[in-house]
């Protein structure tokens, strides 16, 4: 299980997990962004894309969008 884990692209794992909570839930990177807006978090849509798309966002942006779309369960494999 070590080895695949190592070969794994992180990047893409996490920006997955991202993509598929706002999918769940039906929201858009504009309706991401007025969540996080809601809460405190300044980011625009283009912003929030960027960083989405790009897949190397902190772990504190991970966390601000799951609290800002009611994310309480998060599913850490494809299976």
């Amino acid at each position: 299980m070590a080895a695949k884990r190592k070969d794994k692209d992180w990047k893409a794992h996490v920006k997955g997990m991202l993509k598929a909570e706002l999918k769940r839930q039906n929201l858009s990177y504009a309706d991401l962004a007025e969540k996080l807006t809601e809460i405190g978090i300044s980011e625009n849509e283009l912003n929030v894309k960027n960083k989405i798309g790009r897949g190397s966002f902190t772990a504190i942006f991970f966390v601000q969008c799951l609290e800002a779309i009611g994310c309480r369960t998060l599913h850490l494999t494809d299976d």
